[in-house]
């Protein structure tokens, strides 16, 4: 019998660890449920960028050398800024092919079963010209016999801003073609019924899903630094002044050094250049966290440590992570961990203490074995699309 295909349309290339490791987590959930598939992941074709900024417009070695004036502000050593640019600089090299990514994008959508997801894959209102508004995300004129989504985000991408665009109908009529639709937050749900009429499934995020400290082989048992320390995770530079103050304050009152992960920030003692599984032994072995992603509230989360997220409220179209982070730590009943600002006082109080994790234990508990349902009905699914 020849074996079933599977094809996850993710945020693989990503230079970002949350993206590798939902990217990991994802096809091992598959491999567990059907081992005798053949899974590989497919790339999307970049669209137009909708949103006209600065940010969107520069492509290839011009966003890259953009990227880099962007890093070079950022109030950090000149080692810690050279140790920065070398990570992103053999990012892909050292972890692409531990995903099993071939150098040349894979655009062959024959398959059983392609599954879109995890990640910000439907966020299609953003400036980011690596990404912009692409209909492949959308499984637009896939010839895959099923079509599927897993925890897929709109991201900070609301209807308001999908009918200022006027692509409202074309993301109607692409979504309608999903054998199966999963989302992970409220936004990205109310989106889809919207569009749809449909009722998608809510979803935890693959690195929620699958229980990387305890099933993951290849994270480190030894402890990598031998010091008291604290994490800060967030894109470089992200962090304001006042934040980097309030933070290295705290730090020192409790002895601690601020380390850094994947991204470079003025609180920093030290950057780490680190694989995404010794990142998750990081925040393991860590005294407490601050974030303001995503992926580094999961990371802290799994973990159970005291851990503090910032949430940056959207303006017009810049960054903000309201949507996906406001619905996570609901969720899992850590809404109280999540901060808008970051006086003192507060921060000494979330990191000091340690959250009550007991109910989040039988939520992740319960998301998994839903995880888990929804993906097997799918891989044994033999619909063809009509």
């Amino acid at each position: 019998m020849t074996p079933k295909t599977i094809g996850i349309m993710s945020m693989h290339r990503i230079f970002n660890y949350g993206s590798f490791l939902q990217g990991y987590a994802l096809k091992n959930l598959l491999h567990t449920l059907s081992p005798d598939s053949v899974i590989r992941f497919l790339d999307y074709r970049p669209g137009p960028t909708l949103v006209k900024s600065s940010e969107g417009k520069p492509h290839g070695l011009a966003r890259i050398a953009q990227k880099i004036a962007e890093y070079s502000r950022v109030d950090a050593s000149p080692v810690d800024k050279i140790r920065f640019f070398n990570h992103k600089r053999n990012y892909a090299k050292r972890n692409f092919s531990v995903l099993g990514l071939d150098p040349e994008p894979n655009y062959d959508y024959q398959v059983d079963l392609q599954v879109i997801g995890s990640d910000e894959v439907f966020n299609c209102v953003q400036a980011n010209a690596n990404v912009g508004y692409s209909r492949d995300l959308f499984g637009n004129g896939s010839p895959a016999k099923r079509l599927i989504s897993y925890a897929a985000s709109f991201g900070n991408t609301t209807i308001e801003k999908l009918k200022r665009y006027q692509i409202l109908d074309p993301l109607a009529e692409d979504l309608s073609r999903f054998d199966d639709i999963s989302v992970r937050d409220e936004n990205s749900f109310s989106i889809v019924h919207e569009l749809t009429g449909k009722t998608a499934s809510i979803n935890v995020d693959p690195v929620l899903a699958y229980d990387y400290m305890q099933d993951c082989k290849h994270i480190p048992s030894r402890r990598i630094l031998d010091y008291p320390y604290m994490i800060v995770y967030g894109y470089s530079g992200r962090f304001t002044r006042d934040e980097d103050d309030c933070i290295r304050a705290y730090a020192r009152s409790k002895g601690l050094k601020v380390i850094c992960v994947g991204g470079v920030q003025g609180c920093c003692d030290r950057f780490l250049d680190c694989s995404p599984f010794e990142v998750l032994a990081l925040f393991r072995d860590a005294e407490c966290i601050v974030t303001d992603t995503f992926h580094g509230t999961i990371f802290s989360i799994i973990n159970e440590k005291p851990f503090a997220t910032i949430i940056r409220r959207s303006h017009g179209e810049a960054y903000g992570n309201e949507e996906k982070l406001h619905y996570l730590l609901r969720y899992l009943r850590l809404e109280q961990q999540g901060i808008f600002d970051l006086p003192k006082g507060k921060l000494h109080e979330l990191l000091s203490s340690e959250p009550d994790y007991a109910s989040t234990r039988d939520i992740i508990g319960t998301a998994r074995a839903s995880a888990r349902s929804y993906l097997q009905r799918n891989v044994t699914a033999e619909r063809v699309l009509a």
